[in-house]
């Protein structure tokens, strides 16, 4: 049991923590209590979020209760980005709307029915100023300096507010309010956690054991998982998006795939890897890890459907058989059925920034009719029938 709760975690805290906790929690007769925080800034969840996720639903097959907070209170102050400035504070509303959407999509991974919802405001908003004051005082600026994006940020004179330095602080008093006995997260809200141990300890509290996981790179393999840098599998994509998603990842990431992202047997992980060192062709390889996500989120009647799809839409080299998602002419804004090439794709794909689409047409990423065109600028006559590739998956057909 402790073999499999400790498979990749990447970070514990302390190093035997977690068996300390089991016993003590055994000895007590009681569900050890497992926290993790949202901040509903964005209301997708994708793969990254999912490597957590699954060492929570691990703990819940056990019998212990995970506790899910919501950081309604803190999504409204604006928290650190891990970068050079804060994130930008959310209105109440949007808090709301994200954190419905999360709570919808954790059953995808956890069973939400024997999972704790609770809303951070339900204890911050309660808080006096003098309540607030005497929270500070339990934690100094050389502590929190310690923090690695405040330490980078301060030495390069970039500005800190003052908000960021309690943002944590809050955070860690969440684990204080509902006694946790262990707090999970990737590996970059590690000073976030050690936060709650230490205002646990100041509330004369049993401090939580920390296990950080590890952060899942995106499709680029460079940076982690992350909307904002468009380069997820989101949890609620469709399989056939899934599996084009999946397939495009760099070779370089297949490893890290199999182990994070799926959930074949320790056994098959292990000769899947063997069988790339071996020389197998990285493609195959990518298609089962391919079938296993969406089997996961979807169902394997999907997996097999996505597969065909894709082995007809992308291995297949006929232009004329791809499969091209229906536009009617009505739907797009033109002048006398007249439009730039760049301004055909872009409301074909609005979810892509004009320069990104600029960038692909010179670099012989669109194909009319099955002709590549490379001038932004050219003209585009609007009729029926037309067809459309953007990029490597996105076909499109004016009607």
């Amino acid at each position: 049991m402790i073999r499999k709760l400790k498979e990749n975690v990447e970070i514990f805290l302390p190093e035997n923590g977690l068996e300390e906790k089991i016993q003590q929690a055994e000895k007590e007769n009681r569900k050890l209590i497992i926290k993790l925080g949202f901040d509903p800034t964005a209301p997708d969840l994708h793969l990254g979020h999912a490597v957590v996720l699954k060492k929570l639903r691990q703990f819940q097959d056990l019998g212990h209760q995970i506790v899910i907070i919501v950081g309604s209170f803190t999504a409204r102050i604006g928290d650190p980005t891990g970068k050079n400035k804060a994130r930008k504070p959310l209105t109440a509303e949007e808090v709301q709307h994200n954190a419905e959407t999360y709570i919808s999509q954790l059953s995808k991974v956890i069973d939400v029915e024997k999972t704790k919802i609770v809303f951070n405001s339900e204890w911050l908003d309660a808080l006096n100023f003098s309540e607030v004051i005497q929270l500070m005082s339990k934690v100094t600026v050389a502590q929190l300096m310690h923090r690695n994006d405040f330490n980078k940020r301060f030495s390069e004179n970039t500005p800190i507010a003052m908000h960021e330095l309690v943002y944590p602080v809050l955070q860690g008093f969440d684990s204080v309010q509902i006694e946790c006995d262990i707090e999970m997260g990737g590996t970059d809200q590690l000073f976030n956690c050690t936060m709650g141990r230490q205002l646990q300890e100041s509330h004369g509290k049993s401090p939580q054991i920390v296990m950080c996981m590890p952060l899942l790179k995106g499709l680029d393999g460079k940076e982690k998982m992350s909307k904002s840098l468009n380069n997820i599998i989101g949890l609620t994509d469709e399989p056939n998006e899934m599996f084009g998603k999946t397939m495009s990842i760099p070779d370089s990431l297949i490893d890290e795939f199999i182990e994070l992202t799926t959930d074949f047997s320790p056994e098959e992980k292990k000769s899947l890897k063997q069988n790339i060192v071996n020389g197998e062709n990285p493609m195959n390889i990518k298609k089962l890890i391919a079938k296993n996500i969406i089997t996961q989120y979807h169902d394997a009647e999907s997996a097999e459907s996505a597969e065909l799809f894709f082995m007809n839409q992308f291995q297949n080299k006929n232009f004329e058989e791809k499969a091209f998602e229906p536009v009617f002419m009505d739907s797009l804004h033109h002048i006398q059925h007249k439009m730039t090439l760049t301004e055909l794709c872009h409301q074909l794909k609005s979810n892509e920034s004009k320069s990104f689409i600029r960038r692909l047409i010179e670099n012989g990423g669109i194909q009319i009719n099955n002709i590549k065109l490379t001038d932004p600028n050219e003209e585009i006559k609007l009729e029926k029938g037309i067809k459309i590739k953007i990029g490597k998956r996105s076909f499109f057909e004016l009607l």
